[in-house]
């Protein structure tokens, strides 16, 4: 799209400033190529459907243990503190930046996420006061569930996230 707009912009420029002027139009289309660009190379680095699908279900393949520690080191790569918890309705506890998050992943293969593993969490959360909370589910994820997060300082980790988040988990279980 942004490539259109960028030759839209010059091919008007060309018509309108006739002469001289004309080929400073690529100045003002310029902006848009490079987004456009950037655009494109995040696409053609982003994971296919297949690869997404296929990534799933090495990650519904992974025993708990596996899981986990994957989880623990994606977020760990992304620079936090990861600490493991032992209580009803949250598995991890974040630190990053004086922000503490808490994460529920123990009902990751469920084929499909209600409300109530939300509200237990969110209920940790509250009394734990935290920041914020992450609920991981390489499953479906209601509508029901996904309105009472967006409500909420609740972020969801499922679907192509999910996949990507944990790319290594493909060899894991293949291994």
């Amino acid at each position: 799209m942004s490539f259109a707009v960028a030759a839209g912009i010059y091919a008007l420029a060309q018509v309108l400033f006739a002469g001289a002027v004309a080929p400073y139009g690529i100045y003002a289309a310029l902006p848009f190529l490079v987004i456009g660009c950037v655009a494109g190379w995040k696409q053609l680095r982003a994971p296919s459907a297949e690869q997404i699908a296929a990534n799933l279900e090495a990650i519904r393949a992974l025993s708990w243990d596996e899981f986990s520690a994957a989880l623990e080191a994606a977020f760990r790569r992304d620079g936090y503190t990861v600490s493991r918890l032992n209580i009803a309705g949250a598995d991890l506890e974040l630190a990053k930046s004086g922000r503490v998050s808490l994460v529920a992943c123990k009902r990751w293969k469920v084929a499909r996420t209600g409300i109530e593993p939300l509200r237990e969490l969110e209920a940790v959360r509250e009394a734990r006061e935290a920041h914020e909370s992450w609920y991981v589910a390489a499953g479906e994820i209601t509508d029901t569930a996904r309105a009472f997060a967006a409500g909420r300082n609740l972020r969801l980790l499922d679907g192509a996230e999910l996949a990507q988040r944990l790319p290594a988990a493909k060899r894991r279980a293949a291994a």
